[in-house]
């Protein structure tokens, strides 16, 4: 088994008011943050999701263009779901900025032929910062298909079928999936 990772990109910032990506943290932007954290892993490869090619894509990173119209992450997942190169697609959004590799290998520990992992906090999935194995991506373009592009009933399905099993996240690594939605988002952390 062999692991490409992703970095989902493509939001469109409404609530923050400027691209999530360039945003400052600990001294660096989150792309930067989020691509370093990914790079430890050594994956496959890395690639980056996004509607456009974003202009701070370093030139060892892939470009996947969301498919218009864009479904927000549910486009990226299957545009890389189509073009990785491993049997399994780990993928991270820019704006989780307490992502930490510890973690990011205890998932990749968790795989198996066919199955991926999604975490889970109470009763929702936290399926931007999982691991998809190749198996999903019929599951995945049909979802984009449809009408209902909502990821949590997606994972739902995916665990159903055995392509995904859940992950109880502890009440310590609950942290590492804060997100930033609001530039307050940013002073909080």
């Amino acid at each position: 088994m062999n692991i490409s990772a992703v970095l989902l990109a493509g939001g469109k910032s409404r609530r923050m008011g400027r691209d999530k990506a360039t945003l400052l943290f600990r001294g660096k932007p989150l792309w930067k943050l989020q691509l370093d954290v990914l790079r430890k892993l050594e994956p496959e490869e890395v690639l980056v999701s996004a509607r456009t090619d974003p202009i701070w894509r370093p030139a060892d990173v892939q470009f996947v263009a969301d498919g218009p119209p864009s479904r927000g992450p549910l486009s990226g997942l299957a545009a890389s779901l189509a073009k990785m190169r491993g049997t399994h697609l780990l993928a991270l959004a820019v704006d989780m900025a307490c992502m930490d590799e510890k973690y990011l290998r205890f998932l990749c520990d968790g795989i198996e032929p066919g199955r991926g992992v999604v975490p889970k906090i109470d009763n929702r999935a936290e399926p931007l910062a999982a691991i998809y194995p190749e198996e999903a991506a019929g599951e995945v373009r049909a979802a984009l298909s449809g009408t209902d592009y909502s990821l949590q009933k997606l994972v739902g399905r995916l665990v159903e079928n055995g392509k995904l099993r859940e992950l109880a996240v502890t009440r310590q690594q609950r942290k590492l999936f804060l997100n930033l939605n609001q530039l307050s988002d940013l002073a909080e952390l």
